[in-house]
């Protein structure tokens, strides 16, 4: 290897990986935090033989350093005040291996091509007939069937999402998503081991990537458009308006959580939203949830969450070498772990 091949931004997304500093990468590589601050801006380049101790510091094979990064933005998290810079970074850091998976995946003919319209809000306080369009839109774009959703996973799949489940090691981070423009990536964490809920998460990040992509995040009201978007994607109302009750019955709820896949809470919100039950029928039944103990864990359990299996049959076959031999095997190994609990 020659000084040259060197791919400034992977050393930044392996540094991410370890949740280390630039400071504590130089002590543990025993550099100075200047040589690699200067590698990562691009300012100098590392020899053949730091480039083999910054790999074993970071627990990257070094070919990781010499493939091409597709650039994004800094992701789509529910909250930036609760959820850490650091927590923020070791997550975009792993969207970026998903999605040199994704790129292997389909240059082996294993995944399929990316196919994510973009439909751009009007603004950050858009009517909500215009989401709930959206949401029609990709519906029938993609060809679903009236009625609830099969596997969301799977359809995200079926159009060139990368979709993969790992431990996210943080309460405040449950998925977030990259737009990348061949193979957008949404990550589901498996702390919160609940199907209504991963749906919902699933859902909330494909809304992210129609509605916002590349051009506006970071702000708390492309958070409320996702919400809405993922509630007119799993309930569409044409569907759901003549089924929701109009007081709020415990048993007819609990037979639509089973039928929709969704959780009562969404239910719940969607029939407000909606105007099948009031708001005051809405906080009444929020405040008895709660005395119940329904909010943390929900009656009617729904199984397993929707698993995903494009990147994972591609893991599995000898197509995958070339990826094993670049890509972190901590990463990899967490992807193929993950699936299999």
């Amino acid at each position: 290897m020659t000084t040259q091949a060197f791919e400034r931004t992977r050393l930044r997304t392996a540094r991410e990986l370890a949740r280390l500093s630039q400071a504590q990468l130089a002590r543990m590589a025993g550099l100075t935090p200047a040589a690699i601050s200067q590698f990562e801006s691009g300012a100098a380049r590392p020899s053949p033989e730091t480039v083999g101790v910054l790999a074993e510091s970071l627990e990257v094979p070094p070919r990781f350093f010499r493939e091409a990064t597709v650039e994004s933005h800094e992701g789509f998290f529910r909250s930036l005040r609760r959820t850490s810079v650091v927590d923020r970074r070791r997550a975009r850091a792993i969207a970026h291996v998903a999605h040199d998976l994704a790129v292997r995946a389909s240059a082996a003919r294993r995944f399929s091509a990316g196919d994510v319209p973009m439909i751009p809000v009007s603004g950050l306080e858009p009517p909500a007939a215009e989401i709930e369009q959206a949401a029609a839109q990709i519906r029938s774009l993609w060809g679903v069937s009236p009625g609830p959703l099969p596997n969301v996973v799977e359809l995200l799949e079926t159009h060139g999402i990368a979709v993969i489940r790992l431990p996210l090691d943080s309460a405040d981070v449950d998925a977030f998503s990259l737009p990348f423009p061949d193979h957008p990536v949404v990550v589901l964490g498996t702390d919160k081991n609940d199907r209504a809920r991963s749906r919902f998460d699933a859902a909330h990040e494909l809304a992210h990537l129609v509605l916002h992509g590349e051009q506006i995040w970071g702000v708390k009201e492309v958070e409320t458009q996702a919400h809405q978007f993922a509630a007119a994607f799993l309930m569409p109302a044409e569907d759901i308006y003549h089924q929701l009750p109009t007081t709020v019955d415990w048993s007819t709820l609990f037979e639509l959580k089973r039928f929709w896949q969704v959780s009562l809470a969404a239910l719940l919100m969607r029939a407000r939203t909606l105007g099948r039950i009031s708001n005051s029928m809405y906080l009444t039944a929020i405040k008895t949830a709660s005395a119940r103990g329904w909010r943390r864990v929900e009656p009617v359990p729904l199984g397993r969450p929707e698993q995903p299996a494009r990147l994972l049959s591609y893991l599995s076959s000898p197509e995958s070498s070339p990826a094993r031999a670049v890509l972190p095997p901590k990463v990899v190994e967490s992807i193929e772990t993950a699936a299999a609990t």
